[in-house]
């Protein structure tokens, strides 16, 4: 905004004419596209207007940069417009264009306000709406892998064992949303999240991409999880993940069991390739039965997978697998604390977010989904992953895909571990531990922390 506002000033007061805004703002952008053409990411690539992730992409990667410069750049140079005439003692129309000038500077003032605003993660309270004295609720930057990473962590008592949550994608960050949907659990653990290489808040101004990759992802995990069991005195861990997150937990658990003491697998993820060959098995047989010719048309184009056009492919069967399921319910907990989410499925509105942070919610969502999801084309726990030695739960949604779940069900009859429990929800699908918040909460409590030796 500073940039823009200089460049409007000078360009103004050479010129003239604010009229220098068009002219500059297109020889800015025309720079940056240059500067950006090796960059291969959804979000400065090529402009996609085929689907809502497309415009989406366009909003959040083109769009806010614009809104920044321009209008910063317009006040900027109504104002060397202004020096430039008094200097030449010419001044038509004066008050009109003070008036002008004052009504693009009160915008101006109002967005960097807003973007000024900083992100914060609320307190924790009990059941009545109190805060709970002695609670923890921080919003903090670790280091990973020598990156700035974003770490959210939430407990009634610090005292609590640890759970390190996961969350989906890749590139999807789940802060807001994991705060809200998980609020149960902070009474008796101390809940950690974090935004992934790439997500959310810890999303570069252009994603690094050789940074960013499956072994560095792994890698992340662990070094967070030795920070977590160090910061709070910890010998061990608790490690869930939520479907992508379930991959990436899996292998973390494989490279260090002494970290953890037993792994949670929500929305278990297994060979996604194969999911995704499933998956469009299943909405063809969907579209021939009840003749949706625009549903076939659109798996024609995209072909089969492994996908080619990623993520925008992959958008287009997210869109159309809703259809798949059967009808569920969900748990009155879950209903009732996300009710407010169901306008916002990104958790764009939570606070945990600034407004630079909340585009890049969707950029990343994007950029980071077209640079990983590639990379675990090959993985296949069912092979690469036949042991744990650590004890697993898999919380498995009785509505899920059968695209996703009937993968689990033959990894977990084949995985070798001290202990596995299959917990089913017959109101559940992809997204188990949220839609089953307190059942998981009684599950932790009566369960998994007892057998752990955690109190």
């Amino acid at each position: 905004m500073v940039l823009g506002a200089l460049l409007g000033l000078v360009a103004g007061g050479g010129t003239g004419t604010a009229w220098t805004v068009l002219p500059t703002s297109a020889v800015y952008g025309a720079v940056l596209e240059l500067g950006r053409l090796a960059v291969a990411l959804p979000t400065v690539d090529a402009v996609r207007l085929d689907s809502v992730y497309g415009v989406l992409a366009l909003l959040a990667g083109r769009g806010v940069h614009a809104l920044l410069l321009v209008l910063p750049m317009l006040l900027g140079a109504r104002i060397g417009v202004g020096i430039a005439l008094r200097r030449s003692g010419a001044v038509p129309h004066r008050a009109r264009r003070a008036i002008g000038t004052g009504v693009v500077g009160l915008v101006v003032v109002a967005m960097a306000a807003f973007v000024a605003v900083p992100a914060s993660t609320p307190p924790v309270v009990d059941a009545t709406g109190a805060v709970v004295p002695g609670g923890l609720a921080s919003l903090e930057t670790v280091t990973l892998g020598g990156t700035g990473h974003a770490l959210m962590i939430r407990a009634a008592d610090v005292d609590d064992p640890v759970l390190l949550y996961l969350s989906g994608g890749p590139g999807q960050s789940d802060l807001a949303l994991a705060r809200v949907l998980s609020a149960p659990w902070t009474d008796d653990v101390v809940f950690a999240t974090y935004d992934q290489r790439g997500n959310g808040k810890s999303y570069a101004g252009l994603l690094p991409t050789g940074r960013a990759t499956l072994d560095r992802a792994v890698e992340d995990t662990i070094a967070l999880s030795e920070q977590l069991r160090d910061r709070f005195g910890e010998e061990k861990i608790l490690l869930m993940g939520e479907s992508w997150g379930t991959l990436l937990g899996v292998l973390a658990v494989q490279r260090r069991p002494d970290l953890y003491h037993a792994w949670i697998g929500s929305g278990q993820m297994v060979d996604v390739q194969e999911t995704d060959r499933r998956i469009h098995t299943d909405l063809q047989a969907y579209a021939s039965r009840t003749g949706d010719t625009d549903l076939a048309a659109t798996l024609e184009r995209i072909g089969v997978p492994p996908y080619r056009d990623i993520p925008w492919a992959n958008a287009a069967v997210m869109d159309a697998y809703g259809r798949l399921y059967g009808p569920y319910t969900p748990s009155a907990g879950y209903l009732a604390r996300g009710a407010a989410s169901g306008l916002d499925p990104f958790g764009l509105l939570g606070s945990e977010y600034d407004a630079m942070e909340k585009a890049n919610v969707l950029r990343g969502l994007v950029d980071t989904f077209a640079v990983m999801y590639p990379q675990i084309q090959d993985l296949d726990l069912r092979r690469d992953v036949p042991a744990l030695q650590v004890p697993v739960y898999v919380l498995d949604g009785a509505a899920e895909l059968h695209g996703r779940r009937d993968l689990m069900l033959e990894w977990y009859g084949l995985l070798d571990a001290p202990e596995k429990h299959l917990v089913t929800y017959e109101g559940a699908a992809h997204a188990v531990a949220f839609e089953q918040a307190d059942e998981v909460h009684r599950l932790l409590v009566e369960d998994i922390l007892p057998r752990t030796g955690t109190p």
